[in-house]
């Protein structure tokens, strides 16, 4: 999905399950209610698939707007100390943006899903309870300031799973001296999806309405790329069923496999015992 702003992820599924029917409905990373952009769902069965997804990178847009923090580090949080003019031309908040690139330790924002003792610290800090969340190390790939007009600076970024967009606008913003939030944001990708591959909500309730939703969405061959995909003969594809170990056709160097019945029925991810013989992991019917 290509989430509007102004949605939570959670809104979105419910829209989904809605319009498709669908009851089991999984997202892959949530997007905060004003960013907008690559939000990728999981329908029925391959839900089942979440599991292989968990550590893709995610490439962002966005702006940061410098001269105050907020207490969610977004623009929907409430104003932090005082405001202050930011005094730094582009090329010396580029100097300090490069502190980010590479492996940090990275705080994530008190106003998070991040788990605490089981409980998100963003109920925590609703409640005004203390939120200890604790550094955890990210990679940011790249993070380039693009623009800077007025207040506002432009940039793109590319970051590991469990990097929070919001945290760097904020430490930058310390670094400068007047303080920042993150002022919009838009996902452009997430692992091997990306906006090309995206719909919008209209277009989905247009799509399913018309009974082509289907065709609009990844083909199954297309997902998980770094597994090679075989097709099995269906006395095959009953022992897969069965959970049964099997030999499948010869696949490259991978430690798991895609195994179709057909060329669109995903039947199971197996995994590599010896040779060609696999087990099935997951099946998914």
């Amino acid at each position: 999905m290509d989430k509007p702003a102004g949605m939570s992820s959670h809104d979105v599924v419910r829209v989904v399950r809605r319009t498709t029917g669908e009851k089991s409905i999984g997202h892959l990373g949530t997007l905060d209610p004003m960013a907008t952009g690559v939000l990728p769902l999981l329908l029925g069965k391959s839900t089942r698939l979440a599991q292989f997804f968990g550590q893709a990178e995610k490439s962002y847009t966005g702006g940061i707007r410098f001269g105050f923090a907020t207490d969610t580090y977004d623009a929907d949080g409430e104003r932090v100390g005082e405001t202050r003019p930011l005094c730094k031309s582009l090329d010396e908040l580029r100097v300090l943006a490069e502190r980010f690139n590479g492996v940090i330790e990275q705080t994530p924002p008190a106003y998070s899903a991040k788990k605490i003792n089981g409980v998100p610290a963003y109920k925590l800090a609703r409640a005004g309870k203390p939120v200890p969340v604790k550094p955890v190390q990210i990679e940011i790939l790249n993070f380039e300031l693009l623009s800077l007009d007025g207040e506002v600076a432009e940039f793109a970024m590319r970051v590991s799973a469990g990097g929070y967009v919001r945290s760097v606008a904020h430490e930058l913003g310390a670094a400068a001296g007047c303080g920042a939030h993150l002022a919009s944001l838009r996902r452009t990708q997430a692992g091997v999806f990306s906006l090309d591959d995206a719909i919008t909500m209209d277009e989905m309730e247009r799509f399913a309405a018309a009974g082509e939703l289907p065709q609009h969405m990844p083909h199954l061959r297309a997902l998980l790329p770094e597994m090679p995909a075989v097709t099995v003969d269906a006395e095959t594809a009953g022992r897969i069923r069965n959970g049964m170990a099997v030999n499948v056709p010869e696949f490259s160097a991978s430690e798991r496999v895609k195994i179709f019945s057909g060329e669109g029925e995903l039947l199971a991810i197996g995994k590599r015992i010896a040779g060609t013989l696999v087990h099935p992991e997951i099946v998914m019917g």
